[in-house]
């Protein structure tokens, strides 16, 4: 079964109330499984926790006439920053501060994020998010990566992640959803385990977009971003516990995250408030193809559409794929599975 229709499954059963599965997919029997928990188990005293604590980033940042912006963060451990020592380093309090300085506005960060947190414990931030801020004018999610180590079922995942999207959008807040990091660039987790866990991060990260996508959100594809970087430069782009991204690796991911939080404001940048370009392997296309493509490509947003006056295509909703990275490169084959709508998608957008 590929990706794309894997991605419809999982966030149809999510939207349905279907049947649960494993986070991953079949190991081989018991004896395999065995190896893996064994596996698994190495890597956590490997990755340890040589942290104190977790950064605080919530406050005011910039200045401008009028009222704060209101920007919520919620999700896991790299949604709250932890791996920094300065507040001023996590990706919430790097898109605020860009936020700030291009809209003229001082932005009031609330970040309700957890380390540890899992898709499941999103209602319970998102409802603390929304007690302290009623109407928030832009809330970024990170989730994911817990799901897949404490082997959620990716159903039930991505129906928290639905849900907790769906209830931010009735308050009337835009949300950019950081899709699910591929646990397969951690250098600690050894081999079988890096090489499924990267199987099965992708599978979440194409299925959460599918739903967020449904539910009115966008999504950013955070994938293997800190991938290469982490190859070559892995003391820079990673924390101390080899798990989490440095100072360095959070502001990769914020710069991934700001054109996309940009856009939902409908605030314009050299990225922003532009159709897809044929030339960079954008358009439009059904969400699950959107999805998988974007799994494949780190930095690439998704958003819904509507296509000649219709939101729906044969194979599911419409949405448009950018590349909001600098230098992109179209992927062989990235066009499979696409269900082709005509070809003037190089021309503005409905």
């Amino acid at each position: 079964m590929g990706r794309a229709r894997r991605a419809r499954k999982i966030a149809a059963r999510a939207a349905f109330g279907g049947g649960l599965g494993a986070a991953g997919l079949a190991v081989g029997g018991l004896g395999t499984w065995g190896l893996l928990r064994g596996e698994a188990a190495v890597a956590r005293r490997l990755v340890g926790n040589p942290f104190d604590g977790e950064p605080d980033d919530d406050g005011v940042y910039g200045a401008g006439p009028g009222e704060s912006l209101q920007m919520l963060v919620v999700g896991d451990s790299t949604a709250k920053g932890l791996g920094v020592d300065d507040p001023r380093q996590t990706v919430g309090a790097i898109i605020a501060t860009a936020v700030a300085a291009l809209a003229g506005r001082s932005v009031q960060l609330t970040n309700l994020a957890v380390v540890g947190a899992a898709s499941a414990d999103l209602g319970q931030q998102v409802e603390h998010a929304l007690e302290r801020v009623p109407h928030p004018d832009i809330t970024v999610i990170m989730v994911g990566a817990n799901d897949i180590t404490q082997r959620v079922s990716r159903t039930e995942a991505v129906r928290h992640l639905s849900a907790a999207v769906f209830t931010l959008r009735e308050a009337g807040s835009p949300v950019v959803v950081g899709t699910c990091p591929d646990l397969g660039v951690i250098e600690p987790v050894p081999q079988p385990l890096r090489l499924l866990a990267r199987r099965w991060s992708r599978d979440l990260a194409a299925a959460q977009t599918v739903a967020v996508i449904e539910q009115g959100g966008r999504t950013v594809s955070l994938g293997d971003l800190l991938g290469p970087e982490f190859q070559e430069t892995p003391k820079v782009m990673f924390s101390a516990d080899r798990f989490h991204p440095s100072a360095a690796g959070y502001a990769r991911a914020a710069s991934a995250l700001l054109p996309s939080v940009l856009d939902a404001l409908g605030h314009s940048s050299a990225d922003t408030g532009r159709a897809p370009d044929l030339r960079r392997g954008e358009g439009i296309g059904p969400v699950s193809v959107a999805a998988t493509r974007a799994v494949r490509d780190p930095g690439t947003e998704v958003s819904g559409t509507a296509y000649d006056g219709d939101e729906h295509g044969r194979q599911g909703r419409w949405a448009i794929l950018l590349r909001r990275h600098r230098t992109p490169i179209p992927r062989q084959g990235a066009s499979d599975e696409v269900e082709q709508p005509p070809p003037a998608v190089d021309e503005p957008l409905p």
